[in-house]
């Protein structure tokens, strides 16, 4: 049994706080309070970029089995997000076929880039147009519908679905309102996977809904839906905040953009951008036996909270983290996990966003520009990107 004294507890930290500007605070708790209790979240916040590391590498005291996290009551389901081990890896590797390297290459980067003229085509040149909403989320939806076998989806179907339930997964204040929202995407998607399983049996396909139910040895159905819903919860807002945030960066720093243009470093910026606002911000994992950091005792049965969004600007590894730079000489960011628990969708989104959408759009709409920075309204805990993004295309 440690001795060591548990970590200090903050009750003035609201979620709203973390809500609108989370950075500052994560700053002030890297210098003073790296391991902190924070009572409106009921979680303990890792803050430094080594411990949290060090959790999402051992899984065999940080279980993603956390049973307070809402995300089983958002989904309606337990989801491979909430399991270790064997059974964890069993359901990963049930969708692994249609994520591989050879089948992004093959099937869905070609998509994309006909998604991307396509989209990029509806542009009107010359406007003031928000392009969070006409180009980041919608073309992010539609290329997940194609990659997990519905794109009988609508664009406005996806975004809806995967907001509901990434609203619900985050919902730390178990606030009534929001699980009635994600029962309704639950409901919604259901009906359309009971007819989008049938045609996948009729009709197979390299998506993961077809690799999954035409698969020698199928996990559970009940898996099956479950794990293209998680899909769905996490695979639009990655590539959308991601893309909308990496426009801000470069519509802010031109002189970066120029430099990007002229060496063809989009891949690099794709990875900044994702360092500097992290889409998925925090994650929760349940402590199975008393631990040490930082010399205070996490007692078995608590809940840690990694907070990538800080991990990813501590000032051990990064130099002005604040600041949008593409040309970084080091970029070790969290923002796709590690351990066990890697993102799934890493190399779609860098293959996607990083190395199609980004060139293509910036030589469509040379000019570009950002009338209003203070116009972009950034939101999000668990999740975080702009909400908005205003921009004249030219």
């Amino acid at each position: 049994m440690l001795d060591h004294r548990l970590a200090p507890l903050d009750d003035t930290i609201s979620i709203d706080d973390l809500t609108v500007a989370p950075y500052p605070i994560y700053r002030r708790l890297r210098a003073e309070a790296p391991v902190l209790r924070v009572k409106s979240v009921g979680r303990t916040f890792l803050t430094k970029a080594e411990d949290c590391k060090y959790v999402k590498d051992t899984p065999e005291i940080f279980s993603s089995n956390d049973p307070n996290t809402p995300m089983k009551r958002a989904f309606l389901a337990h989801t491979l997000m909430r399991k270790d081990g064997p059974e964890h890896m069993a359901e990963r590797m049930a969708m692994a076929p249609a994520l591989m390297p050879k089948t992004i290459q093959e099937v869905w980067a070609p998509l994309y880039r006909q998604f991307v003229d396509e989209y990029l085509d509806r542009l009107p040149k010359g406007e003031v147009v928000d392009l969070h909403v006409l180009l980041s989320e919608p073309i992010a939806a539609r290329i997940l519908a194609h990659i997990l076998g519905i794109p009988e989806a609508t664009d406005a179907q996806m975004s809806f679905w995967s907001q509901a339930l990434i609203d619900g997964a985050g919902n730390f204040g178990w606030r009534p309102d929001l699980f009635e929202i994600s029962d309704r995407a639950n409901a919604e998607m259901d009906a359309m996977l009971a007819r989008a399983v049938e045609r996948v049996r009729a009709q197979p396909d390299r998506s993961a809904l077809s690799v999954m139910v035409n698969s020698e040895n199928p996990i559970a159905m009940s898996q099956i839906v479950a794990n293209i819903k998680i899909a769905i919860g996490g695979g639009i807002n990655e590539p959308r905040d991601a893309l909308s945030t990496i426009i801000y960066g470069f519509l802010t720093e031109p002189e970066q953009l120029e430099e990007t243009r002229r060496t063809g470093k989009w891949g690099q910026a794709f990875e900044e951008g994702v360092r500097w606002v992290a889409p998925i911000q925090a994650s929760s994992r349940l402590v199975l036996e008393d631990v040490e950091i930082r010399g205070f005792r996490i007692p078995k049965g608590d809940t840690v909270m990694t907070i990538q969004a800080s991990a990813n600007h501590d000032e051990d590894l990064f130099d002005h983290p604040e600041r949008f730079d593409v040309f970084r000489t080091k970029n070790p960011h969290q923002s796709f996990g590690s351990g066990p628990h890697h993102c799934g969708g890493a190399h779609i989104a860098r293959r996607t966003v990083g190395a199609i959408m980004l060139e293509a759009l910036f030589e469509r709409f040379p000019n570009m520009t950002l009338p209003d920075p203070q116009a972009v309204l950034w939101r999000g805990f668990g999740f975080r990107g702009p909400i908005n993004l205003p921009v004249k295309l030219g």
